[in-house]
């Protein structure tokens, strides 16, 4: 069959629906309206003769021919983008885009303090960021590379260290503690009022204690559930009970005393945040220059 020039166009949009398994988040990747790109589907299908989706209303997936087709031309397209991104080395200004999924506190206290000096430095370089607490495969969701606690990346992954090691504390308002009085051991928990926290894998996450030796998990209780951690430090600043945190979270608050510390010789220490990206594929240059802006900046301290 010979291919036409549009033929390229669509066989590109097949690539990212099919990695994201979405017709609207594939739009959104490629600037191009969900409708058009499920037009520019159905035009593929017709001149090929087969069909590459199983279309839902809730979801895409892929024939036994879509997963054949995605089989053989990803890889070709892969080394075609890589091929095009070793030109922006000799271009004065770096061109090139990037996407990274995030959490939201990597979002607020890592990349915030960054980003305007990346799009300043480098202004044709196109940056999405995707504030997700979730975890996601990121090679699958169509991501250049994820960002998270060091101790929680993927092992098939290649990983950086973007921050110093981060403490973990436990932190409450002033007008709690006093109308509760203050925890001595973690074993004093199970008489607080704690707020919990729904991690990534959608665990209820278990507070980590740590002295010298000693290391105590505790299920703290608690009638508040987040999975967002600023919304559980704003009921924190309101009273509403004992929050597990970390560090950099709470320096204002520690310093203004607005937030008190607990336990203090019970606070452990853990690997800090830390980018991750596919071993298989060739970092993007636009990928590069974040890492390295954000590691010459150091708003968590390397």
């Amino acid at each position: 069959m010979q291919l036409r020039r549009s033929d390229f166009a669509d066989l590109t949009y097949f690539l990212e629906i099919a990695r994201q398994r979405s017709f609207r988040r594939a739009g959104v990747a490629l600037g191009v309206g969900a409708s058009a790109l499920s037009h520019s589907m159905r035009g593929l299908e017709e001149r090929l003769g087969v069909r590459l989706l199983n279309r839902s209303n809730r979801s895409v997936t892929l024939t036994a021919a879509g997963e054949a087709l995605q089989s053989a031309i990803g890889e070709p397209y892969d080394a075609i983008g890589r091929a095009v991104d070793v030109l922006n080395l000799y271009r004065e200004a770096p061109m090139g885009r990037v996407r990274l999924s995030v959490p939201s506190d990597a979002a607020e206290y890592l990349i915030a303090p960054v980003i305007g000096t990346f799009l300043e430095r480098y202004p044709d370089v196109e940056i999405e960021i995707s504030v997700n607490n979730r975890m996601i495969d990121v090679v699958e969701a169509g991501f250049d590379a994820g960002i998270r606690y060091g101790g929680t990346v993927p092992e098939d992954m290649v990983a950086q260290r973007l921050s110093a090691d981060i403490r973990w504390m436990i932190v409450a308002a002033p007008a709690y503690l006093e109308r509760r009085g203050a925890p001595s051991v973690p074993q004093d928990l199970e008489d607080h009022d704690c707020i919990r926290i729904r991690i990534g894998d959608d665990r209820i996450y278990r507070w980590e204690f740590e002295r010298g030796e000693e290391r105590i998990e505790i299920e703290a209780p608690g009638a508040l559930l987040i999975d967002n951690g600023l919304i559980g430090l704003a009921a924190a600043r309101q009273g509403a009970g004992l929050i597990y945190v970390a560090e950099p979270m709470v320096r204002a608050d520690l310093a203004s005393g607005t937030l008190a510390t607990v336990l203090d010789d019970w606070s452990p220490t853990s690997p800090g945040y830390q980018i991750y990206y596919s071993s298989r594929r060739q970092m993007p240059n636009a990928l590069r220059l974040f890492i390295d802006l954000v590691r010459e900046m150091r708003p968590l301290g390397l």
